[in-house]
């Protein structure tokens, strides 16, 4: 059955916006009741049939979106962020987002052209192992513009800018850098983004996949750990459907990926194996095979990521600086 728009109760509701080619179909868009105008979570993929479930959305509960006051963004990607600018010029909204995802889309601004980014992406992956017969079938992947530039950048712990309620912003790096959940602490309710879903997990992925000093998995389990040890009735993902049980979901997800991660120990042996080998032979979705090369380019940043919190926790090393990537067990 195809989403539609809820009325939640308590001063809130969600519009399902569609994410064009994507399976994961939409992208539910939460707003918040206050008496100087709805903020909503989350805004939708820049789509001009997104725009028009985003705008009709609203309107079924009287809602204009000239009337929004603003826009919290979860985290930067494309289908959560990409119609805030455009919200922002309809209604004078401010968008704020978390400043470490605030300094990935200012990175965005004033970046790679599409050309280097192909290129920088095409030596990632030679460096990870791929053959050149892989590489052969890249082409240059179509990219969603960067999202509006927010004006203002969130801590975890404060209160949105939401008069008469209480929203908490809650800092769960992993998925990106700067994801938030919010807490409405006045109807018990929790907004999880990406962070944690009813049935799947998101895509923790390191790139570029050696980069040092950074620990997206490692982030992930510790922001699980933490929304797991919080109590709250309701909650609201970005996608699929709202649930109860968010510790047992949390501890769920921290599962699967402890799974995973003994997964990729047991292709390692004291022979070093390259981190394109190693991504072949986990399992997934569909086989490896099967896979275009940009799906195995996402791949190999789950690998990676998984890899490197085998390596912080003293079990994988990282054989040599020189070019393929290679990892072996430390025992």
């Amino acid at each position: 059955m195809e989403p539609v728009p809820e009325d939640l109760g308590g001063g809130l509701w969600s519009v399902p916006v569609p994410i064009p080619g994507n399976p994961l179909a939409y992208t539910l868009v939460y707003a918040v009741e206050s008496p100087q105008g709805p903020v909503l979570i989350d805004a939708g993929w820049q789509h001009e049939d997104a725009w028009a479930a985003l705008r009709d959305g609203l309107a079924t509960f009287g809602i204009d979106v000239a009337d929004v006051r603003g826009v919290v963004v979860t985290h930067f990607h494309p289908d959560h962020a990409g119609l805030a600018g455009r919200v922002r010029e309809a209604s004078g909204a401010w968008i704020a987002m978390h400043r470490a995802d605030t300094e990935i889309v200012q990175l965005f601004h004033n970046g790679l052209g599409e050309a280097e980014r192909s290129s920088f992406e095409l030596t990632s992956m030679r460096r990870a192992g791929a053959a050149e017969s892989e590489l052969a079938a890249w082409t240059d992947q179509p990219r969603a513009d960067p999202p509006a530039l927010p004006d203002r950048a969130l801590d975890d712990g404060e209160l949105v800018d939401l008069p008469g309620r209480r929203l908490r912003v809650i800092w769960t790096p992993g998925h990106s850098p700067g994801h938030i959940c919010l807490h409405l602490e006045d109807g018990d309710r929790m907004f999880t983004g990406d962070h944690v879903l009813p049935r799947i997990t998101p895509h923790i992925g390191l790139y570029p996949y050696d980069t040092p000093d950074v620990d997206p998995l490692s982030d992930f389990l510790g922001s699980l750990d933490k929304i797991s040890a919080m109590s709250t009735g309701e909650v609201l993902p970005a996608h699929q459907y709202r649930f109860t049980g968010l510790s047992e979901r949390a501890r769920e997800i921290i599962g699967h990926h402890e799974e995973r991660l003994a997964e990729v120990t047991a292709l390692l042996s004291s022979r070093p194996v390259t981190l394109w080998d190693i991504t072949a032979g986990l399992t997934w979705r569909h086989p490896w095979e099967e896979m275009p090369l940009s799906a195995r380019r996402m791949a190999a940043g789950e690998a990676a990521a998984h890899l490197r919190t085998l390596e912080n926790r003293g079990a994988v090393r990282r054989e040599g600086a020189d070019d393929p990537l290679r990892y072996t067990l430390t025992r």
